[in-house]
């Protein structure tokens, strides 16, 4: 799918003149620039015969775009406080937006300059971080769930679809987990039973517990470095975002993916605007332009996520569309559970455990 994308990528390549000019039916450079923090491999970059979407948001408006991204969270949101950068426009997860939107570090929408969120579906307004939708725009939408080697793993321990597999002592030594307590705690509270955004005390003890015993059987605790062990063949098993199974399964055929059935998480990465921008009205045009539907499809298409723009959503390929992986049906996602902005006596004793999980 990504080939389709080659013709137009391949004409704007053509409507270059010289470096530092104008491109042909472009908009004059207005000097200013906005500042963009996003997730790694997040956007359509014009690598693989993908549109440029940065480079084609500067063509239209003549606004230059400083892109530069994050791995988690909890990184983009130590930048905005410690005051290292000056961004415009961020894409924090759910739970994170609800702790910005508290602490006051996210500026109101003008919805005015953002006519495209009519493309936003129905499933992702009114959402418990945003309830009144004033200061984000959904982005990208996903669930977590095993990514397992079919040459590794016996097909009776994945029979299943359990997060059991994560846990069996056969594969020890070749199991990777997430290195962040959310997620990894997330998955322990949903195995044992719970909801992932529990804020009872014992049911996060218990949750530790299930993780100590988990601890001998893992190879390494990671995040993005989970694309080279899978693609490699080091590791049997491991918890990941739906939206990667492509990616990875072309690295290495042997990779398949299920959702456990005991539910996961259910997240959505939005794009929202930082308190005091200097650029707010651009900011709001680049978020406008990232739903238009042929640029949200041409982001989709690219880096595997699930759109919520509907526009975009009706273009995709049917094979994409009915891929439960990346479109569960109903009852897959009322099992899944949404990470909110936990009490701080909660924040404190996840962060707690997990340093004592990884001394």
């Amino acid at each position: 799918m990504k080939k389709t994308l080659a013709v137009l990528a391949a004409a704007l390549m053509l409507l270059v003149l010289i470096p530092g000019c104008v491109e042909s039916g472009g908009a004059p450079p207005t000097g200013e620039v906005l500042n963009v923090y996003n997730w790694g491999e997040y956007i359509a970059n014009g690598d693989d015969g993908s549109l440029d979407v940065n480079r084609e948001f500067t063509r239209r408006t003549g606004i230059k775009v400083n892109y530069t991204t994050y791995a988690t969270n909890e990184e983009m949101y130590a930048k905005l406080t410690n005051g290292a950068a000056d961004y415009d426009v961020i894409f924090p997860s759910d739970y994170m937006i609800e702790k910005l939107i508290s602490d006051n570090m996210l500026e109101k929408l003008e919805f005015s300059n953002i006519p495209n969120y009519e493309h936003i579906g129905g499933d992702y307004k009114d959402l418990p971080f945003d309830p009144a939708n004033e200061y984000s725009v959904p982005y990208m939408w996903g669930i977590v769930g095993v990514f397992y080697n079919k040459s590794m793993v016996d097909e009776e321990d994945i029979r299943g679809r359990s997060w059991d597999i994560l846990w069996n002592e056969k594969y020890a030594g070749r199991i990777l987990m997430f290195d962040n307590p959310k997620d990894a705690f997330g998955i322990a509270l949903k195995k044992l039973g719970y909801h992932q955004d529990s804020v009872n005390p014992d049911e996060y003890h218990e949750a530790y517990e299930l993780l100590a015993l988990q601890k001998p059987l893992v190879q390494a605790y990671v995040m993005d470095q989970i694309f080279d062990k899978m693609a490699n063949g080091e590791a049997a098993a491991a918890p990941y975002y739906a939206g990667d199974f492509r990616i990875m399964a072309e690295e290495n055929e042997d990779i398949g993916f299920y959702i456990p059935k005991e539910g996961s998480n259910f997240f959505v990465d939005s794009a929202c605007v930082v308190k005091d921008s200097k650029h707010k009205k651009a900011a709001e045009m680049y978020i406008n332009f990232l739903n238009d539907p042929d640029i949200a499809l041409a982001n989709s298409e690219y880096i595997c996520y699930s759109t919520p723009n509907t526009a975009a959503y009706d273009m995709l390929d049917d094979e994409i569309k009915n891929n439960p992986f990346y479109y569960p049906g109903r009852d897959v996602l009322d099992n899944c559970d949404m990470f909110r902005d936990p009490p701080r006596e909660i924040y404190e004793l996840q962060n707690d455990l997990w340093r004592q999980l990884k001394i």
